[in-house]
């Protein structure tokens, strides 16, 4: 099974939230098949805790207002890492040192990746 439409649709709608807030190297991977209960991860860093919070604080109020409420919110407060659930879609907002030092990307390197459209700073397929 892979991500559906509106889903896509959240992921785009996160990551142009994360790019007006200085959000880099955004990567949105479909996580369907091994995870049955989320569709989608998006992968930011920002480039303090202060980006990071800014980051995570973004995408929250843009979801919010487009009808998406979070489930969980985790890592708020050290704004090192931040995970925002929003069921379909769970974005982490890292730290550049965390980011590296997690590497999700290597973790998940086996799942699809989905096309953005968020600028130069953005992967896509």
């Amino acid at each position: 099974m892979s991500v559906t439409d509106a889903t896509r649709e959240l992921v785009q709608l996160a990551a142009d939230a994360a790019a007006d807030k200085g959000g880099e190297d955004l990567v949105a991977l479909d996580v369907s098949l091994p995870l049955p209960l989320v569709d989608a991860f998006l992968i930011v860093t920002g480039r303090s805790e202060r980006n990071v919070a800014a980051i995570a604080d973004e995408i929250e109020d843009r979801l919010l207002r487009a009808g998406h409420k979070r489930i969980r919110r985790e890592g708020r407060q050290e704004s090192r890492w931040v995970l925002l659930d929003f069921g379909d879609l769970v974005v982490h907002v890292f730290h550049e040192q965390e980011r590296m030092y997690y590497g999700l990307e290597r973790l998940w390197k086996d799942c699809p990746v989905i096309a953005l459209e968020v600028g130069s700073s953005a992967e896509s397929a």
